[in-house]
């Protein structure tokens, strides 16, 4: 018996792949912020595989090859961007006055991307010195590092790590693809992040908000972030003590002050790393 037209079930068509990747362009082109497969895949009545979506979206990203507008894919999704060697140029359409970030910005900066999530203790514990409030305040309004909860000793303090607005900055998906720790400042400044990162035998200026004191200059001076991460001390810290428990950071809970932080801080963890936007 042939089964009838009504019996047979009814496929759905397949979507017209080039008329997918125009919808796509238009959403990516007019939007702000990075927009993730989620995000991409409520733009169509049909069903798409997150698969098909990639497919078109890489199609897509070779078409922009050679231009001075290109289509990546960070931390929180993908997105067109202009090309970092020219951003010159549109600097002199809307010129920018980039901020200046001290050394020990930018010393406590690498500490958190490289050995996260670590408290303040830890932080001053391989720098040597004292973290100043200002210091955790400037990298927190900048949007490159929160609290992520705390850590299960005496004072509980803070857990620190850094953010997808970090990697979406630097332009890259996961912890994973960040370079060796010497090669970062070239990355922040080839990214246009809006930050000057020190330089060897460079000194940047000071922000407004935050001072060295005779202490910790003479601590920084000639020191690099790569040295100071690789200190014995810390090493011998991280080998010897076993791993503490992280609790959930509580909404409302206050970060800890410098005199809360353990003499007998609790070793650095392993570092997280942050899932793929696309």
């Amino acid at each position: 018996m042939v089964p009838s037209m009504s019996d047979q079930p009814i496929s759905s068509p397949l979507p017209d792949l080039q008329e997918v990747k125009k919808i796509l362009e238009t959403a990516l082109l007019t939007s702000q912020e990075p927009l993730s497969l989620s995000d991409l895949k409520k733009l169509f009545e049909e069903e798409l595989s997150s698969e098909t979506l990639r497919k078109v979206l890489e199609e897509l990203k070779q078409d922009w090859e050679g231009r001075g507008v290109e289509l990546t894919n960070v931390a929180s999704g993908w997105r067109f961007r202009s090309r970092p060697e020219y951003q010159g140029y549109l600097d002199k359409l809307n010129p920018r006055k980039l901020p200046r970030y001290s050394r020990a910005v930018m010393e406590t900066l690498a500490i958190i991307a490289y050995k996260q999530p670590v408290t303040r203790g830890d932080i001053e514990e391989i720098r040597g010195v004292t973290v100043s409030t200002p210091i955790i305040k400037t990298l927190e309004e900048r949007g490159w590092i929160e609290a992520i909860g705390h850590r299960e000793v005496p004072g509980h303090p803070a857990l620190y790590a850094t953010t997808k607005q970090f990697l979406d900055d630097l332009n890259l998906r996961s912890l994973e693809e960040l370079p060796p720790l010497e090669d970062l400042g070239t990355l922040v400044e080839r990214e246009g992040a809006g930050v000057n990162l020190p330089l060897p035998g460079t000194e940047p200026a000071l922000t407004e908000t935050e001072t060295l004191s005779a202490g910790e200059e003479g601590a920084a001076e000639g020191a690099q972030p790569e040295e100071l991460l690789e200190s014995p001390r810390e090493a011998e810290s991280m080998e010897s003590a076993p791993e503490e428990p992280v609790s959930e950071m509580r909404k409302g809970e206050s970060i800890e002050s410098p005199g809360e932080e353990p003499e007998d801080a609790a070793p650095l963890q392993e570092h997280r790393v942050a899932g793929a936007g696309g």
